[in-house]
């Protein structure tokens, strides 16, 4: 667990396993530092960054870190790395025994690593403060002013709160949340002159409040660009999971003029997984939203425009032109197309599974909601990697999580890895040949009715919390009539456009269509849209980057 003093200050925090040693740094350090900055001290890198991540949520400032290199679970090494994607200004320090130096140095390349010290640290005025002097000077020459946070007040048990709260944490936006039942929350509301009746309401940084704002408007008004910036690109991507960034990313990098194009959230439901250990480069695992960023911010580097809260509601040929129309009546156009909107989780056909959603009953991970299970019983159904993967990032503070299975085992869908975790975590309890028959509650989940599927069999659960993963549908309806779908709506391209070797009809062009080329020339599609992909992470980044190397023969011979 986390320990601070002080409440306003820039923080530099400190994590080591053994309570002795954590106290003692943290003894030095408020010795020297206490008086202008705040020291956080942790037992553990997974409350390390916890900390940092509520750090981060209310706009406060780190200026150094400084980790032990031997704890269990997650090194030091390993927590620093996590803890740039958290705070990439910070200075890295990491304290080490002799016998350690050569990981120190090692560490350097990894995590960029500032300085290792080497531990005892005694006296601390000859070997750690000059150190933290310096780091601290290099840190304060930098421009790290605070960012000022967005406040949330709406009722835990609101759908449109927990909507609001997942798409500003899916966008990375800094909030702060109020609940209305709450004397704080309640003194917001009325400073906002609201009787709490309409929730969530939403007081931006200039202190506007907002009252259940739909999203183009909030993401306007929380910094994020919902209008493009010129009429005609080079390229339009549709969607913003792993094959719309990887697309956005590879486009931008190789000098086209690119927009990307999304609904929600970047990230699409890989940004929503917990852990992600399957992803080549990362043999410790990465969150969604640690890879989503990470993508988003090497897009913009390469100069992609990335809009936020737009739908797309139309795609036209126009001679050369292909032009993207959106719900508010606005458009913009292309030489060329990527569609890579992926899939949307099916909803539960239960009865009552309706009116609960978002009170209790949520599809993916939301992941803001997970702190809120802590001590609760939570049901997960699915038997998938995405279900499993939600299953162990519960059941860290959950007491029990259940995983309701409809198939007889996992092994028909679900990574091996995945199955052995599930295996050895003792509070996962796995129900195959299960599927739920109803949801109850006044206002917020409460019951479930569960069957079993070989004897038929019901019986009824308490349950305050289930999260949803039964398969995917694609997100293509707008594009009936415009581009060629399968009978479940996935989108053709290239080879299965022609399986008797003739191109589709309609099909102008003299040469068959690529690849990933959809039944329009100059649009292409990528990822888990297109019928019959892999829907992996890997494959649907590999094919956002297949995809431009594709419009760029497109365009030449154009």
């Amino acid at each position: 667990m986390a320990q601070a003093d002080g409440a306003t200050r820039t923080v530099i925090m400190t994590v080591d396993d053994d309570p002795g040693v954590s106290r003692a740094v943290a003894r030095d350090l408020r010795r020297r530092y206490g008086a202008s900055y705040r020291i956080v001290r942790a037992e553990s890198g997974e409350s390390a960054l916890e900390a940092l991540r509520e750090l981060k949520l209310r706009g406060d400032l780190v200026a150094v870190l400084l980790a032990d290199y031997r704890m269990p679970r997650m090194n030091g090494i390993e927590f620093l790395e996590r803890a740039l994607d958290v705070y990439p200004g910070a200075r890295r320090v990491l304290l080490t025994a002799y016998a350690d130096t050569d990981a120190a140095i090692d560490a350097i390349n990894v995590v960029d690593l500032d300085h290792y010290l080497l531990k005892p640290w005694d006296p601390p005025e000859e070997k750690l403060y000059p150190v933290l002097d310096d780091l601290l000077q290099a840190w304060r020459t930098g421009d790290h002013r605070p960012v000022p946070s967005t406040k949330v007040v709406g009722h835990r048990w609101s759908a449109r709160s927990s909507e609001v709260r997942e798409f500003l944490a899916r966008n990375q936006v800094p909030y702060r949340w109020y609940s209305s039942d709450e004397p704080e929350g309640r003194r917001l509301l009325t400073a906002a002159r609201q009787d709490g009746r309409r929730l969530p309401v939403v007081i931006t940084p200039e202190g506007a409040p907002l009252v259940e704002p739909e999203a183009p408007e909030l993401a306007a008004r929380v910094g994020l660009a919902t209008t493009p910036t010129a009429d005609f690109y080079d390229l339009v991507v549709i969607g913003g999971g792993p094959a719309g960034l990887g697309a956005a990313v590879y486009g931008a990098s190789e000098g086209l003029r690119t927009v990307l194009v999304e609904r929600s959230a970047t990230g699409g439901q890989a940004g929503q997984s917990s852990r992600i250990e399957n992803y080549l480069g990362f043999p410790d695992g990465v969150s969604g939203g640690q890879l989503t960023d990470r993508a988003r911010r090497q897009a913009a580097k390469f100069g992609a425009e990335i809009l936020t809260a737009r739908e797309v509601t139309g795609l036209e040929a126009t001679g050369a032109a292909r032009t993207v129309r959106f719900s508010d009546g606005s458009a913009i156009a292309a030489h060329s197309v990527i569609l890579a909107t992926g899939v949307s989780y099916r909803q539960l056909a239960a009865p009552g599974a309706d009116d609960l959603t978002g009170c209790g009953v949520f599809y993916g991970s939301a992941l803001t909601e997970a702190a809120s299970c802590h001590g609760h019983d939570v049901y997960v159904v699915g038997g998938a990697n995405s279900a499993g993967q939600a299953a162990m990032y519960l059941a860290r503070g959950a007491k029990s999580v259940t995983l309701l299975v409809r198939g007889d085992s996992l092994a028909a869908s679900m990574s091996h890895y995945l199955i052995q975790q599930i295996e050895e975590t003792p509070n996962i309890r796995v129900r195959c040949g299960t599927a739920v028959e109803g949801a109850h509650g006044d206002g917020h989940l409460e019951r479930l009715t569960l069957r079993d599927a070989a004897s038929g069999e019901t019986e009824q659960v308490d349950a305050q919390w289930l999260f949803v993963f039964i398969g995917a549908a694609p997100r293509t309806d707008w594009l009936d009539g415009t581009v060629l779908r399968d009978e479940r709506g996935f989108i053709l391209a290239g080879p299965d456009l022609s399986p008797d070797g003739r191109p589709p009809a309609d099909w102008e062009l003299d040469r068959p269509p690529y690849h990933l080329e959809t039944s329009v020339p100059g649009v292409f599609v990528a990822g888990d849209a297109r019928a019959e992909s892999a829907k992996r992470v890997a494959s649907a980044v590999g094919e956002g980057a297949m995809a431009v190397m594709l419009v760029h023969r497109y365009l030449e011979q154009s």
